[in-house]
């Protein structure tokens, strides 16, 4: 094969070409078959390989919307190296507009996988040796969890150097400091040795066009970064703030929570977020931040039990 040729589940992508293809994952009961699509751009010259996926967990849709405009704007012949593109990872969840697979599993604590396991497990298994194992460097992309929405923020291992230096160029306002889950794909990727990002912005189920806008141009400054393509016109990003901590802070009570704040604003220790009552705004009950920090998310529906996580700080230390 040719210095730059790359070939992914049996299909050879040729230097300055791209290629779209489906992998099969599994069939539904009615015989369906499932697939995983895949979109490989290949440059002419060989260089970094970077993926992209996105609704690992299928009701989370920003990312679906990113890939698309990300790969819009990438010719093969003006690309040095390789860019796989997986829009949509969780395809089961992704049809049922739920987070998990049908058995409730979750896939982002099921890699690094297995042939023989659980469909989560077997699906996990495919991704990493068809996709993660054929990259140098990975971007998955998220959404808050239902009725939650999510301030754009990279999540990242940012005690590693490359990795650092790709949380910054991506250029969100925040870059959080975060050790990796069991299971989930940041982990699998990081026994690799490969540096990945993982990218989280606004809610499930919905396209919202602030963190699309900043998911696109996060990506395409990596890829610049990275010195696999050259864009006209990308603005430059302010510095980062960089977090090592955040906290919840959950309802002392239950009732109906009325926020006070907004995505993105500083608040001081103390500070009220909003306060919670009944349905006639009696027995009111202020929601204090019990540190210093920057809301990084928030809950969407008003309706809490006691103990709800409400609202989530980035800790200013």
């Amino acid at each position: 094969m040719e210095a730059n040729t790359i070939e992914i589940a049996k299909e050879i992508i040729e230097p300055g070409r791209s290629r779209r293809f489906d992998i099969p994952v599994s069939r539904l009961p009615t015989q369906t078959l499932l697939s995983l699509p895949v979109t490989v751009v290949n440059g002419i010259e060989a260089g970094p390989k970077l993926w992209l996926s996105a609704a690992i967990h299928g009701d989370e849709l920003n990312g679906v919307e990113i890939i698309r405009q990300v790969l819009a704007q990438i010719q093969p012949e003006q690309l040095r190296g390789t860019l796989i593109a997986v829009p949509i990872v969780n395809v089961f969840g992704f049809i049922e507009q739920s987070r998990y697979l049908p058995d409730r599993r979750d896939l982002n604590r099921s890699f690094p996988g297995s042939e023989t396991g659980s469909l989560a497990s077997r699906l996990a298994n495919l991704f990493v040796r068809e996709i993660v194992s054929k990259s140098t460097h990975g971007i998955d992309l998220h959404t808050a969890a239902i009725h939650r929405i999510n301030l754009p923020q990279i999540r990242a291992n940012l005690e590693d150097g490359e990795t650092y230096r790709c949380a910054k160029a991506f250029g969100t306002p925040i870059i959080i400091h975060a050790t990796t889950r069991d299971g989930s794909l940041r982990q699998a990727a990081t026994k690799k040795g490969i540096p990945i990002l993982l990218y989280e912005a606004g809610e499930a189920l919905r396209f919202d066009p602030i963190a699309i806008r900043a998911g696109v141009e996060g990506i395409l400054r990596v890829i610049e970064y990275l010195q696999m393509y050259q864009f006209d016109s990308l603005s430059i990003p302010s510095t980062p703030t960089e977090i090592r901590q955040s906290k919840w802070i959950r309802a002392s009570r239950g009732g109906i929570f009325h926020l006070e704040v907004t995505l993105g604003e500083k608040v001081a220790k103390k500070q009220s977020l909003g306060f919670i009552t009944d349905a006639f705004g009696e027995n009111k009950v202020i929601v204090r931040a019990n540190v210093e920090g920057i809301v990084i998310s928030h809950i969407q529906n008003p309706l809490v039990n006691q103990g709800d996580a409400i609202v989530h700080l980035a800790v200013i230390e």
